[in-house]
């Protein structure tokens, strides 16, 4: 491990799209992890743009990140519920939906719950 990494989200290691053109994640590898910047569409929702291709029930995937920019709802599975806006940041458990809200795409960057989001078996 370097003292100094540096990497560009502008230049990503990997790009995964989501179903229906939905939006993608863009991916760097650094030393302790993955980190993505996500932009999800108008009209993105988890349970039809992720789910056929994590094949579970609700997102399994934890997540720590900052929003960017647009607005996302997030749905527990045991029904809490919250919005995310620009500026803020979350920690999201696993088990839960997500859709963005309103008309412009939502904007995220996660550096725990990306390394196998949308990734294809």
């Amino acid at each position: 491990m370097t003292g100094l990494m540096h990497m560009s989200l502008d230049t990503p290691e990997e790009t995964r799209p989501f179903e229906d053109h939905k939006g993608h994640v863009d991916l760097v590898d650094m030393d302790h992890g993955g980190v993505g910047r996500a932009v999800f569409e108008p009209g993105w929702k988890w349970s039809e743009h992720v789910k056929p291709i994590a094949g579970t029930e609700s997102c399994q995937a934890a997540h720590t990140g900052y929003c960017v920019s647009g607005h996302m709802h997030i749905v527990m599975d045991d029904g809490e519920q919250a919005d995310i806006a620009p500026g803020e940041y979350m920690t999201i458990e696993p088990g839960h939906d997500a859709w963005v809200v309103g008309d412009e795409p939502c904007v995220m960057i996660d550096w725990q719950g990306f390394a196998d989001y949308a990734k294809k078996g």
